[in-house]
């Protein structure tokens, strides 16, 4: 699933101000336990990190290219 910044934004600001319902757009969640909002929050950054990547906005990993020589003796 597709998540935004501003989905990310909202649990945010409900773990902040203590609270447990989260709204955005038309939808209404309530969540059981700050541990659970908390991965919920993880999770939404995940996805967004991935979409970054995805659409090019976030570099992937680096790759390596190792070059070793000798003189052969």
């Amino acid at each position: 699933m597709a998540h935004s910044q501003d989905q990310l934004t909202a649990l945010e600001t409900a773990l902040a101000k203590g609270e447990k319902r989260v709204t955005f757009g038309d939808k209404t969640v309530e969540y059981r336990t700050v541990e659970e909002l908390q991965s919920a929050i993880e999770t939404v950054k995940r996805d967004l990190h991935d979409q970054a990547v995805a659409s090019g906005l976030w570099p992937k990993a680096p790759r390596q290219i190792r070059v070793t020589t000798s003189k052969g003796f």
